[in-house]
């Protein structure tokens, strides 16, 4: 914790003034303000504590060392600000961004030291990083700005040698493309931006997660790794092994990736249609338990290989297939209108009788009989298929009905188009 490192980190801020690279600034807030409004009204674009601003100011760069000493004695509130060079180009060699060159006269005074005794994230940052053997720094581009901040300290401190890599990566932004993703956006939109569903102890707000809303933990890996990447290659899909071997971070985009909500659903669709068949089985299992459906592990992975490639969250699976635990109440209102016929349902009450008689029950044999009764009448397969569907399943499409008619066996078949439909 920094709070507890506290007198590690002065020790640095004090070793910088020690060498001319820091000061101490004893301004107080109405002081600040006043320079602001002084450098505004003087038409200054970007008002800030600098290498010119500095030298009208209160500190230990202008007040005699006397005057200082007695200040610090006294308790008088202080900051340690970064002394930044006059003139001078600092230049960074970003992963992403290629050589990036400021001016130090663009640069502000950073604080290092709060008035409270404890670092800013600039000194922290680079000395814990430091002391941690960092290689890489990866992070998002709106700490760019703050980036010849911290390669001064790092030369200031000695450590230039062994300053770490520096990686800004592109902005996240909204579907639209419009603006940073926040997760107020997400709300609106309908989607998370957490990957496990938390609860605000302040604010006591629950924030539903990826893992929760259905998404496979791979589907969002890999969905992630496009942010702002590509391989090069029109490959899409990758095992985490894969992305290991294709990504680097010299193939990241400079510019923002929109948050293509629509693209994740189509990444997790893709690898619901590749699941271990036990994930799919076991999530139906639990759907089942809570609506006090009788179902079991085999049954589950029937039911999963069914509509594994019908569905784009693992939680659809009983809403999918509910017709196969429970006969339908509903019947699809287009199919029903369209192709339903008092002839039809003659025919499927024959069928009914056809089945019942059968000793050798499958989907194929019951198939076959339609297609038999369906001649006697005249009438081409096309004008029983979905009617047949309506009538064991409620609904106008759906898995292969040979499987359906399967699953659901010959008694429960029976039952079903024998039922009155209107």
């Amino acid at each position: 914790r920094q709070s507890e490192r506290k007198s590690m980190y002065r020790g640095y801020a004090e070793q910088l003034i020690k060498d001319d690279k820091a000061y101490i600034a004893f301004d107080t807030h109405e002081e600040l303000e006043e320079m602001r409004t002084r450098l505004t009204e003087a038409r200054v674009v970007n008002p800030q504590y600098n290498s010119i601003t500095r030298m009208t100011m209160k500190n230990s760069l202008t007040l005699p060392k006397e005057e200082v000493e007695q200040l610090m004695a006294s308790g008088a509130p202080y900051v340690i600000r970064l002394k930044v060079p006059k003139k001078e180009e600092i230049r960074l060699n970003d992963i992403v961004r290629s050589w990036v060159k400021v001016l130090s006269t663009d640069i502000d005074d950073k604080i290092l030291m709060k008035s409270d005794g404890m670092p800013s994230y600039h000194l922290a940052n680079v000395v814990d990083d430091h002391l941690m053997g960092i290689t890489h720094v990866i992070r998002g581009e709106e700490w760019l700005p703050s980036a010849p901040c911290h390669v001064l300290l790092y030369k200031y401190l000695g450590w230039e040698e062994t300053m770490p890599q520096f990686a800004h990566l592109p902005l996240i932004l909204k579907p639209n493309g419009e603006g940073k993703l926040s997760k107020r956006a997400a709300d609106q939109l309908g989607f998370p931006v957490f990957p496990l569903s938390w609860n605000d102890s302040e604010s006591g707000e629950t924030s539903e997660g990826f893992k929760e809303k259905g998404y496979l933990s791979d589907a969002l890996l890999n969905f992630l790794a496009f942010l702002g990447w590509n391989p090069g290659t029109e490959q899409e899909i990758f095992s985490l092994e894969e992305l290991v071997e294709a990504f680097s971070l010299e193939r990241i985009n400079k510019s923002g990736a929109k948050f293509d909500i629509e693209k994740l659903k189509w990444f997790n669709q893709q690898y619901i249609k590749n699941a271990d068949g036990d994930i799919l089985a076991n999530a139906l299992l639990e759907q089942c338990r809570q609506a006090n459906l009788d179902c079991n592990l085999d049954k589950a992975q029937k039911v999963a290989d069914l509509f594994k490639e019908r569905i784009q969250f693992p939680n659809q699976l009983l809403e999918k297939s509910f017709f196969l635990f429970k006969e339908p109440i509903k019947y699809d209102e287009q199919v029903l209108s369209k192709k339903w016929t008092p002839e039809i349902a003659l025919l499927l009450k024959e069928l009914a009788t056809k089945v019942s008689e059968m000793t050798d029950f499958t989907g194929d044999h019951l198939k076959h009989s339609l297609v038999e009764l369906a001649e006697t009448k005249g009438l081409g397969l096309g004008k029983v298929m979905q009617p047949l569907r309506l009538a064991l399943t409620g609904e106008g499409n759906g898995p292969e009905l040979v499987d359906v008619i399967d699953f659901l066996g010959k008694d429960e078949c029976v039952k079903r188009l024998r039922k009155e439909i209107h």
